[in-house]
């Protein structure tokens, strides 16, 4: 029997795959049909999985990673989004409460974690990544962002971190223009470790995974906390501040367009949206 504060537990996941053995621990989000995507039962589970690592002393290494082949994640669930928030903004404030939970618990897990980027990465897919020591990327996929284009903004993480890891030029070009990343980009400009061919992926990962279990664990475990410093200090800076922001903004109008648009699967005619503001600023005058 193992001790309330480690040791053998079950778990019943319905939207994450994880597994033990052999120092590691790997948590899959389990959610091929949409793109990995993060709805609050997810990010529910993720938080247990990422406790239930962080207590047992049997898990020197933490893994994150998608199922598929398709994608990593992609962030937040939009249908979720769509169907929960639009109507009930308030309920957004709730669910945000649980996503910074869970992005929290898994930087301060006290253990080395690395993302193993099976496919695509983009928006709270690479802040998660982000959330993450290290990561391994296969060569055939790319990262991104798209909050500017489809609702929302890239503040639980994106904006907090990307600077420090990229550089501030290229933190604002890739959150304002919403361009793809290839890769090879993404580890020249050092969002990344390791790329390789995906037939190699599981192996690269394994090979630094055993690394890092051949370390102390106490120095390892301090030698983070204090990587984390600057990381910490813009996050509780800044996202209080995006949680209410978007709790507030759900309901306004471009938010409520770009989230349609995104579900619907359409274009969103930005032009309009601003001649739209600018007349109803001339009828507030």
């Amino acid at each position: 029997m193992g001790s309330k504060y480690g040791g053998k537990r079950e778990f019943d996941f319905k939207n994450v795959l994880y597994t033990k053995g052999n120092w590691r621990a790997t948590i899959a989000i389990n959610r091929p049909k949409v793109h990995n995507a993060l709805n609050l039962e997810t990010l529910r589970e993720l938080s247990a999985a990422f406790e239930d690592a962080a207590w047992d002393d049997h898990v020197a290494v933490l893994i994150v990673t998608g199922a598929g082949n398709k994608a990593f994640c992609t962030g937040a669930d939009m249908k979720e989004w769509k169907e929960d928030f639009l109507e009930s903004p308030n309920d957004f404030y709730k669910w945000m409460g649980v996503f910074m939970e869970t992005f929290e618990r898994l930087r301060n897990i006290g253990k080395p974690t690395i993302a193993r980027l099976n496919g695509m990465v983009v928006g709270g897919g690479n802040e998660l990544q982000m959330s993450c020591d290290l990561a391994v990327a296969a060569d055939d996929i790319f990262i991104g962002h798209a909050g500017t284009s489809r609702g929302s903004v890239a503040a639980a993480g994106a904006t907090q971190w990307l600077p420090l890891i990229v550089g501030d030029r290229r933190a604002r070009e890739i959150l304002l223009l919403n361009e793809r990343i290839p890769i090879k980009k993404a580890l020249e400009r050092g969002l990344v470790n390791q790329v390789v061919p995906r037939r190699k992926l599981d192996k690269a990962v394994d090979v630094m995974a055993e690394k890092l279990v051949n370390k102390l664990p106490e120095c390892t475990r301090y030698t983070k906390q204090q990587l984390n410093f600057w990381r910490d200090f813009s996050w509780s800076m800044t996202i209080g501040h995006l949680r209410d922001w978007l709790t507030v903004h759900t309901s306004a109008f471009e938010i409520q367009e770009g989230i349609k648009a995104f579900s619907e699967k359409r274009e969103i005619d930005y032009k309009a949206i601003r001649i739209k503001m600018s007349d109803s600023g001339k009828k507030s005058r």
